[in-house]
């Protein structure tokens, strides 16, 4: 499917968008650990997220979605799976879940899409390795299909050299299923999604910044935890698209109910140093903060970004839109996790810059963009929702088409109903 997207207007419109992905995935994975019944409101429903919640119901847990809230009620004891746990394009659906199942006696097989199913996975097969796993894949358990047979695991004193919530997450789970404390240490705070819901549902973990490194202990169950009641946040990475387009635009985009974690918003830091003014609005904080951003354009002008990049990982491809019309040469480093993304991110940004006449080059670990008029161009999306949606918005400034746009659907079904408020669209189906 091709998405032309046709140059759009100013707006002042408000933007409800999709649940956040990352927390409706902890959630139903985080649910067969508990001892009851788990209350869900406004779960993620893509395509993406689902998957997480039919493998929970595949390892035993009963689930029922009346379409505003999903109760799972989690099995006594994770069950085998009878079939292959599909875990669709999803990194964190597979990494995840393999922490859990490493603890969990049971053989289970793990695998994804054509592009999952590329990515790496060494990252966290071999620490849980390390512990006493025993997991096996392509290139000695690099690449999925995974297969893990499950057991009692070892615990450990764990330093990452990368700050990653997947590797982080996957080895808070198999920690969980030891017979000591264990300690898990990154260099930099990642997404922290996994350490607030575990201690709220009533796992014994303490975190703290020790020497400039996020370290976490963690004990392992003595009972199971309590189950969840929550209404998962909308997503800012989501929403993030549409600062973009009120950035670039000049418009005004109000962005409500979402989670305010310091370790999700830093791509609207940057969009603040970039001359957009941005207001936090606070409502509620229990799981999460929660609350509103509102978002005005104005005239835009470079930046240099180096720091703090776990926490905008997801969204750098959305910024390097802003960057390809601010005035003057931005430049992103220390960004290689870009790399082993969707798609290779940083060449996906780069080669599609080009063809839209922006001067971009590669660096091993980011990029270096000098803002310019933007063109109409044929984008290739790699099959990555990220790079889609990210040219997607750039196309209101001259108009665009996206190939391979279906990948959208994986993480954000509704982006093509908010994409219809900043502008007007098609869609060609190529098939």
């Amino acid at each position: 499917m091709i998405l032309e997207v046709f140059s759009g207007k100013q707006f002042n419109e408000e933007f409800l968008v999709d649940a956040d992905k990352s927390i409706s995935h902890r959630c139903a994975i985080f649910s067969l650990l508990t001892n009851g019944e788990n209350i869900i409101k406004n779960y993620l429903r893509a395509e993406d997220t689902l998957n997480s919640l039919e493998i929970a119901k595949k390892l035993g847990a009963k689930i029922e979605d009346n379409g505003d809230v999903i109760k799972i009620v989690a099995p006594k004891k994770i069950k085998e799976a009878d079939d292959v746990l599909y875990c669709g394009n999803s990194g964190t659906t597979i990494r995840i879940y393999s922490g859990l199942l490493a603890g969990v006696d049971g053989f289970f097989v793990l695998t994804g899409d054509e592009y999952l199913r590329k990515r790496p996975m060494k990252r966290i097969s071999a620490p849980l390795i390390s512990i006493g796993a025993k997991i096996d894949g392509r290139e000695t358990a690099n690449l999925a299909p995974l297969s893990i047979r499950g057991g009692k695991l070892k615990s450990f004193n764990y330093e990452s050299k990368i700050a990653s919530a997947q590797v982080k997450s996957a080895m808070i789970l198999a920690a969980l299923n030891t017979n000591d404390i264990s300690t898990y240490v990154e260099p930099f705070l990642s997404r922290d999604h996994t350490e607030r819901m575990l201690k709220g549902m009533g796992a014994d973990i303490e975190c703290k910044m020790e020497n400039g490194k996020w370290r976490v202990n963690i004990a392992p169950l003595k009972e199971k935890l309590n189950p969840l009641n929550i209404t998962v946040p909308n997503d800012p990475s989501s929403a993030f698209f549409f600062a973009v387009a009120a950035a670039i635009i000049n418009s005004t985009a109000i962005i409500k109910n979402v989670t305010l974690n310091q370790t999700r918003i830093e791509a609207y830091k940057v969009l603040e140093k970039m001359g957009a003014t941005i207001e936090y609005i606070l409502k509620e904080d229990k799981y999460e903060p929660i609350g509103d951003i509102i978002v005005k354009g104005n005239k835009l002008k470079a930046v240099e970004v180096s720091e703090n990049i776990p926490w905008l990982i997801d969204e750098l491809p959305a910024l390097a839109m802003v960057m390809a019309v601010a005035d003057g040469k931005s430049i992103v480093r220390g960004a290689k996790e870009l790399r082993v993304k969707e798609s290779d991110r940083i060449k996906a940004v780069v080669e599609n810059l080009k063809k839209c006449g922006v001067e971009a080059k590669e660096f091993e670990d980011g990029y270096e963009i000098i803002g310019g008029d933007v063109k109409s161009a044929l984008i290739d999306s790699f099959g990555d929702h990220r790079i889609a949606m990210s040219f997607a918005i750039l196309g209101i400034l001259s108009g665009m088409k996206i190939q391979q746009a279906e990948c959208i659907n994986t993480s954000f079904p509704n982006f093509f109903k908010l994409l219809s408020k900043v502008t007007k669209y098609r869609v060609i189906d190529v098939n």
